[in-house]
C-alpha cells in the first residue's frame, strides 16, 4: 500500500522566542512525539467506536530502523516486516506526524463499511489499518531524507487488513 506522502520521526522541535523588556525566554514545543502520532490515530478510531492504541517502544524502534534505511533514497517502499505498516512521503514542506495520519484517514471517504470495500479506483487500506480494531499497539518514525523529502512510517501490532475481514 503506497501513499502520496511518507514521514519518519526525528523529534523536530518548533521553538518560539518571546522577548520582553529585560529578558529573552525560549519555549520549545516538540513535534512528532509518540503522542503526536497516537492522538490522530485514536481520534479516527473513536469516530468508529474502536478503542485507543498504545505506543509500543519495540514497534517504534522497528519503525525508526526502517525509516533510517530510507534516508538515502526516500523511496515509498514497504519494509516487509512483521507489523502492519503505513508509509508516507512528502517533499517541499516539513511534514509532521499529523500530516501523515491525516492523509491516511482521508481515505475514509472511499471506504464502504457495508460492503467492506474501497470505491472503484481508490485506495482505502491505509485508513482501514488506522482503525483496525485488533491493531492496538503503534510505533512510528519520521526522517528527513538526503533529498530533503520527509519519510514517515507507522507500524501496527498486531497487523490488520486481512482480506474478507472488516476493520471494526
Amino acid at each position: 500500500m503506497g501513499s502520496s506522502k511518507l514521514v519518519l520521526s526525528t523529534n523536530v522541535s518548533v521553538c518560539v522566542v518571546l522577548i520582553s523588556v529585560s529578558m529573552v525566554v525560549q519555549m520549545c514545543v516538540a513535534q512528532n512525539t509518540p503522542q503526536d502520532f497516537l492522538s490522530p490515530h485514536n481520534a479516527a478510531r473513536a469516530e468508529v467506536g474502536v478503542g485507543s492504541m498504545q505506543w509500543n517502544t519495540t514497534v517504534a524502534a522497528y519503525a525508526q530502523s526502517y525509516a533510517n534505511q530510507r534516508i538515502a533514497d526516500c523511496q515509498l517502499v514497504h519494509s516487509g516486516g512483521p507489523y502492519g505498516e503505513n508509509i508516507f512521503w512528502g517533499y517541499g514542506l516539513e511534514y509532521a506526524a499529523a500530516d501523515s495520519v491525516k492523509d491516511w484517514v482521508g481515505e475514509k471517504q472511499y471506504y464502504d463499511y457495508n460492503t467492506n470495500t474501497c470505491a472503484p479506483g481508490q485506495v482505502c487500506g491505509h485508513y482501514t489499518q488506522v482503525v483496525w480494531r485488533s491493531s492496538v499497539q503503534l510505533g512510528c518514525a519520521r526522517v528527513k531524507c538526503n533529498s530533503g523529502a520527509i519519510f514517515i512510517t507507522c507500524n501496527y501490532y498486531p497487523r490488520g487488513n486481512y482480506i474478507g475481514q472488516s476493520p471494526y
